[in-house]
């Protein structure tokens, strides 16, 4: 505790503090909350994994300048209890709203009280995430064009994904190329078809939007009495990107009926319940922006992600897991086939979910 009551003195806090925790479960950032005198746990404290964000300014500052947006957009809207809404973050003692310790970044935000977070999904609640998220990327709509920089580069970019595959298929650093033979040709006939957003946005048929891309449930917090959706959480991705990307997330991982290293494939399917509610949710909040074309695309967008992420899981398999953590032999490998199989799932429903976007236009 000591160490980060130092860290914590750099930020001004009125509050004696008495206890760090612990905190939610990010694969990302280490993240702890923290317990004042007065028996609240008022703050989060998080180290940011700048092996990951190395740009430690242009991500404060996508924050800073995403929150303060949200913010000023909820006060025009007239809604109460706004810092209940929006995640506010605190300036350290030398005005930059980190604290560098010499060899880690740390920040604190305001924890917000009587919230939680929900893992498990239901269609009536897939809806409401889907109006959150579609609400997000509303008042972030307007943002103009680079006033948020790319936290971590090319990270939805599928050409870019695919030329991290073939680079790994040169090396074959851990010599694995001849037992995935059948996953590589099946990722090879795919290619082409999953690189038209790219393609589109050259030329200049599809935008650029401010993206969350990390749209998970449990990036968003609800009341913990009514159930009423607060706000989004995890900023750290935010950045400019195409909306297919967003809801192509959800799809990927709210929709599977399985688990995304699941051991038996049988388990691994698309909901398509989940993925009705979820895209009708997110057009109730979106379909006052939202091009045509962008809205014919949003379920290639789960298509998309689910293939990319297939790609992934192979090239950190083809590398010698070097990437992804693994908790077992053949981890990455295990995960690659769970996510080919939802890939297989989504082509095969990919007609009905097509068909059900046209009532949206």
């Amino acid at each position: 505790m000591n160490n980060y009551l130092n860290i914590l003195s750099h930020f001004n806090l009125s509050e004696k503090l008495l206890e760090a925790t612990s905190f939610g479960n990010g694969h990302i950032n280490d993240t702890l909350k923290i317990r004042c005198e007065s028996g609240e746990d008022k703050y989060i404290l998080q180290r940011i994994n700048h092996r990951i964000f190395t740009n430690v300014d242009m991500l404060t500052g996508n924050i800073r300048a995403v929150t303060s947006h949200i913010r000023r957009k909820l006060s025009e809207r007239g809604e109460a209890d706004i810092d209940r809404k929006v995640l506010t973050f605190l300036p350290a003692d030398d005005g930059k709203y980190y604290y560098f310790d010499g060899e880690n970044y740390w920040r604190v935000c305001l924890m917000i009280a009587g919230s939680k977070t929900l893992e498990t999904l239901t269609p009536d609640l897939a809806r409401a995430t889907g109006k959150a998220f579609g609400d997000f990327h509303s008042m972030l709509a307007d943002i103009p064009e680079g006033v948020l920089g790319e936290t971590i580069p090319d990270f939805h970019n599928m050409e870019f994904r695919l030329q991290q595959f073939h680079d790994a298929l040169k090396r074959n650093a851990a010599g694995r190329i001849g037992e995935v033979s059948d996953l590589i040709d099946e990722i090879e006939k795919r290619a082409e078809g999953f690189c038209i957003q790219e393609r589109l946005y050259r030329e200049g048929k599809l935008k650029k939007r401010i993206n969350h891309c990390d749209t998970k449930i449990n990036n968003i917090l609800f009341d913990d009495t009514t159930n009423e959706i607060l706000c989004v959480i995890d900023l750290d991705t935010v950045m400019p990107g195409f909306v297919l990307s967003d809801i192509g997330d959800f799809i990927r991982t709210g929709c599977n009926a399985g688990a995304e290293d699941d051991e038996n494939l049988e388990n691994v399917y698309v909901k398509t319940d989940i993925f009705e509610a979820y895209a009708q949710g997110y057009l109730e909040s979106t379909k006052s922006f939202l091009t045509p074309l962008e809205t014919t695309l949003l379920p290639y967008g789960g298509r998309l992600l689910t293939y990319m992420q297939t790609v992934r899981f192979l090239t950190d398999y083809i590398n010698g897991d070097t990437y992804y953590k693994t908790h077992r032999p053949k981890h990455n490998l295990q995960r690659t086939h769970a996510q080919f199989k939802l890939l297989q799932s989504l082509e095969q429903h990919a007609a009905e979910m097509d068909e059900f976007m046209q009532k949206w236009l």
